[in-house]
């Protein structure tokens, strides 16, 4: 087994770029691990974590290509990672003289003057100066860009504050602005919902659920994971809501975040009550009894936000919401799982969304399931060994814990599979309860290995003695893996596939409930 590396002065690439490269040569052949990263400090230490590092000498501008696994195999690696990072579009004006390389925002925005948005995805030790910049420069920032420590993050925003721009991040990892999708985003319709979340996945599915209601999106910020703890103020979203009540195209407005800090939150619900529009509220987990804010309508899930939404935007009356099982639904959950022997128990979710794995955490435990999990809610356990799961057990696989050197699983979900096939192998699992994350920048065919992976472990215990699957499937029918063809292939496979994440945690937990009374 071979350690190599190449390195590469001045060859930036963004942050997705370098994922998606990352992903195409860990599935080759005779690879066990690859990473391609810029030589910042913390990648250098990130490397060397994951036994990436044969003694690299890098840079903060170099970049750098690691590869483990057998002597051919590294060297083609190399050579495909070198050649896809470097090709570039041939491109050319009217004139067929070819336009300038740009090497700084200064010289972009000379170029595009009217350019008034700077989307920065460097590495984080470099991410807050490039925003600054940008600020400066009288443009809004998404920044792509984790790892911008929490004061640099407060010094970004309040700079912005200043001079009435907006910054989504640091770590905002989707936006939709003017019908553009930016980051992980969906292709959804444009329409008269303005969302403003803390969270990608969250608002991935309050954005496709409200398009798959028939309605649309205006604008939908992301703040970054950080902007509602007290420290920075909730200063973006704050910035977003104010936004969101003067733009003319939005009649209704969604906020999505976790339990902020409670000072933070009740500014934030003070600015949304001037708002002048309905304002849907999803402070996932928290209790809306405690802030009691007239006119502002909570909701329990991300799901119920979108309906709600919908609802409100059509002058209709609020639905019931999605976080309850159907007669239905029972019936098709006691006849999938009634072959399971009663050891057979336990719910183990593995998802690639952050905010899903938190959702599905905190439905389960209302429905008495406590969990192990490498980013556990209020009330469940820290799980020990982050690799192998106990008890019930949901994990993150998009925690920086899985994706050091790696490729987030929304891009390369060879991670998740493992891990999937691993609970599908333990004779404890009852249920094994997964997303599929579609849109921009994800896997192109999340499904395909999976159903591989499936397909291997049926075949070795046989379908009498597998665990059930159920999906979650997080898209559009305009996205570029088509959500319908997703769930098709998920369903030929045998896996149930549900509505929304809530849905499907609640799915879970009446499986895992019927078995604990066998």
């Amino acid at each position: 087994m071979s350690v190599k590396h190449k390195v590469f002065a001045n060859l930036y690439q963004d942050s997705v770029s370098l994922m998606q490269v990352s992903a195409q040569i860990n599935k080759l052949p005779g690879i066990e691990q690859a990473s391609v990263v810029m030589g910042t400090e913390t990648n250098l230490i990130q490397l060397r974590d994951a036994g990436l590092d044969n003694g690299c000498q890098a840079g903060p501008n170099d970049l750098i290509i690691a590869v483990r696994g057998e002597d051919q195999a590294c060297d083609e690696a190399l050579a495909l990672a070198e050649q896809r990072l470097k090709s570039k579009p041939e491109e050319s004006n009217s004139s067929g003289v070819r336009p300038p390389v740009l090497t700084s925002l200064e010289m972009a925005k000379e170029t595009a003057e009217d350019a008034n948005l700077a989307l920065i995805s460097v590495p984080g030790d470099y991410a807050a100066a490039e925003a600054i910049k940008a600020l400066n420069l009288g443009m809004n920032v998404m920044l792509f860009s984790d790892n911008v420590s929490m004061a640099h993050e407060k010094q970004i925003k309040q700079l912005a504050r200043e001079k009435h721009l907006l910054v989504m991040g640091p770590d905002c990892g989707t936006a939709i602005i003017n019908g553009m999708p930016l980051g992980f985003a969906n292709v959804v319709k444009r329409g008269a919902i303005g969302v403003v979340a803390a969270s990608g996945t969250g608002l991935q599915e309050v954005s496709c659920r409200i398009d798959q209601l028939g309605a649309g999106i205006s604008q939908a910020l992301g703040t970054g994971g950080h902007d509602l703890h007290e420290e920075i103020g909730g200063i973006s979203m704050l910035f977003g809501v104010d936004a969101l009540a003067n733009d003319p195209e939005t009649q209704v407005i969604v906020l999505i975040s976790k339990p902020p800090a409670r000072p933070v939150a009740e500014r934030i619900l003070q600015q949304a009550q001037k708002a002048g529009k309905p304002v849907v509220v999803n402070f996932l987990g928290a209790d809306a009894q405690e802030f009691h804010t007239s006119g502002i309508t909570f909701v329990h899930t991300l799901a119920d936000a979108a309906e709600v939404a919908v609802a409100l935007l059509n002058q209709k009356s609020i639905p019931a919401s999605v976080a309850q099982i159907s007669p239905a639904d029972e019936k098709v959950l006691a006849a999938e799982s009634v072959h399971l022997p009663a050891q057979r128990r336990e719910i183990r979710g593995v998802f690639a969304g952050g905010t899903f794995c938190y959702e599905a955490q905190l439905l389960c435990k209302q429905q008495g399931f406590s969990a192990s999990s490498n980013t556990p809610v209020k009330g469940n356990t820290l799980l020990s060994d982050i690799w192998h799961s106990q008890g019930n057990t949901i994990v993150d696989m998009g925690d920086d814990d899985f994706t050091n050197g790696r490729p987030h699983p929304m891009i390369d979900p060879t991670l998740r599979n493992q891990r999937i096939q691993e609970e599908l192998s333990d004779p404890k699992t009852a249920v094994v309860l997964f997303d599929l994350v579609l849109g921009y920048g994800a896997s192109m065919e999340p499904a395909d290995e999976l159903l591989e992976v499936i397909a291997q472990v049926r075949k070795k215990v046989g379908a009498q003695n597998l665990p059930l699957l159920i999906a979650h499937v997080c898209g559009t029918e305009a996205d570029p893996q088509v959500r319908s063809r997703q769930i098709e292939n998920l369903r030929q496979a045998g896996v149930l596939v549900a509505g929304c994440n809530a849905q499907a945690a609640l799915w879970a937990s009446y499986v895992a409930r019927q078995q604990a009374e066998k």
